[in-house]
Parts: structure tokens; sequence; C-alpha cells
């Protein structure tokens, strides 16, 4: 095969569909089979690390809607004891004092509020509920450099997309932003708590599990149509709310230095998956 066809083709090949969890010092990226993470250790040198991602889909339930987006998340969240395991340098962000009190606030608050209500909720009870249940991530987002590497999550990923070898230009805000979840979820478990106390008269803890588990499916539904409807309205109007969040408190502009470790993740994500 000539070098010339060989370039053609490699031109001619669709991206990977990637995604990606800023950290506190780098960037966790996930390709189609593998995932790759880069961070910059305190000495300031850029390490790397890759491996295969743990697989929860492949029977029936792949099909099932809602479902599947249960496994989704689970996928995604099974990788991170690997990623620590295979870089302990790396840093998460939830790995810090103070966010693990907001976590513990939120917690507390949240089981005294529904103690002190009772099983009636005031108006717009539930809704303060979820809204409190956000806090630990707006704090985590708040401090330390979590928002500057997810943006250069967005960046990276949108160069890699474009076709662009430089990701300085890239936008710090990402369609397929997890932030583009938190409406859908705080929606559909607002609603799924309503349902249930009409349903149910004393909701337990597994009810409430229950509701959760069948929020987050809802909610990545709701993710992957607004990405097949990517020029819809709707889809426009659903976005609204994730882009907002990204652009005013997600994420901020990176330094040379962050971008350089997102160049790292996405080369070792390329050559992971065979592509590099």
């Amino acid at each position: 095969m000539s070098e010339v066809t060989r370039t053609d083709r490699e031109r001619e090949r669709e991206p990977l569909r990637l995604g990606g969890m800023a950290l506190r010092n780098g960037l966790l990226v996930h390709g189609p089979t593998q995932w790759a993470a880069a961070v910059r250790t305190p000495g300031g040198e850029i390490r790397a690390a890759s491996g295969r991602k743990p697989t929860l889909r492949g029977g029936p339930i792949d099909s099932v809607p809602g479902a599947r987006g249960v496994l989704r998340m689970g996928e995604a969240m099974a990788v991170i004891p690997i990623v620590k395991l295979r870089l302990p340098e790396a840093k998460l962000p939830w790995q810090d004092k103070t966010v693990i009190g907001a976590a513990a606030t939120a917690t507390i608050g949240g089981a005294l509020l529904r103690r002190r209500w009772g099983p009636t909720h005031p108006a717009g009870g539930e809704a303060a509920l979820a809204m409190l249940s956000l806090l630990p991530s707006l704090i985590a987002l708040r401090g330390g450099d979590l928002a500057a590497y997810h943006g250069v999550e967005h960046k990276a990923i949108a160069a890699y997309e474009n076709g662009d070898d430089d990701a300085r230009d890239a936008a710090k805000e990402h369609d397929r932003c997890g932030s583009h979840l938190m409406a859908p979820l705080l929606a559909s478990n607002v609603a799924g708590t309503a349902l249930l106390k009409r349903l149910v008269e004393r909701p337990t803890q597994l009810h409430g599990a229950a509701v959760s588990l069948a929020s987050i499916g809802l909610a990545v539904e709701v993710f992957v149509w607004s990405e097949r409807h990517a020029d819809s309205t709707t889809t426009r109007a659903l976005r609204l709310p994730g882009h907002e969040l990204q652009r005013l408190l997600g994420t901020r502009e990176p330094t040379e230095a962050q971008l350089d470790v997102g160049r790292a993740a996405l080369d070792e994500i390329l050559r992971a998956e065979g592509v590099a």
C-alpha cells in the first residue's frame, strides 16, 4: 500500500468517540475500549497510564431504555479505582478535605430536613434537597485546578474531533459534557419522588434508591437523544442549563502547562486505542 493511499484512508477515518473526567491534577479520557489518564506530579513531571475499560454491558439489558444508561454510568465509575491503582499520583475531584466535609454536610442536612418535614414535604422540598446534593460538586469546582482541567478536557477532545493540532483556541464548553445530565436528572428525581409519595404510603431507602437509578437512566436517555437531534430546538433548550453551568462555574481557561497534560492524555488514549 502506498503512503498516499494510507494517508488518504487515515483522513477519511472517523474520529474516536471520546469522553472524559477532569482530575484535580490532570485528565482522564474514555475511549471506545480503553481509558487513559495523564497528571502532573508535585515535582512538575507529566505521567500517563492507560488500560482496558471494564465492561458491564453485552447482554439483553443493553436494549432496555433506562437500564442501559445505568450500565453506562456504572462502566464510567468502574474505571476510577483502576486509574488510581495504575496512576497513584492522580487526584480525584472529591479527593479534598473541603469537598468531603461538604458531602457530609449535604448528607446530614438532607437527612435532618427529611426528618423535620416528615412524610409530607413542603412545596419545592424535593427540589431544595436535590440542589443541596449538588453542594459538594459546586465546592469542588470552586477550588484548585479542577475547573481548569475540566476546560482542558473539553478543549482537547473538541480539537481532536475537529482535526486541529492545537487545543488552545477550542471552546472550553462542550455539548457532551456531563453537566447536560444535571437538568434532566434533577427534574426526573423530583418528579419520581413526588410520584413515589402518591403510590407508597411509607417510602423506604430502597424505594429512594430505585427512584435515583431510574432518574439516572432517564437522564442518560435524554442525553443520547439530544446527541441524535443536536440541531433541534428541544435539544438547545435542554443543553442551555448545562452550557451556562460550564460557562459560569464548571470550566476555566487552562494554562499552557495544563494544556500539555491534556495533550499527553489524548496522545495516550490514541496510542491505547491503536490509532496513534
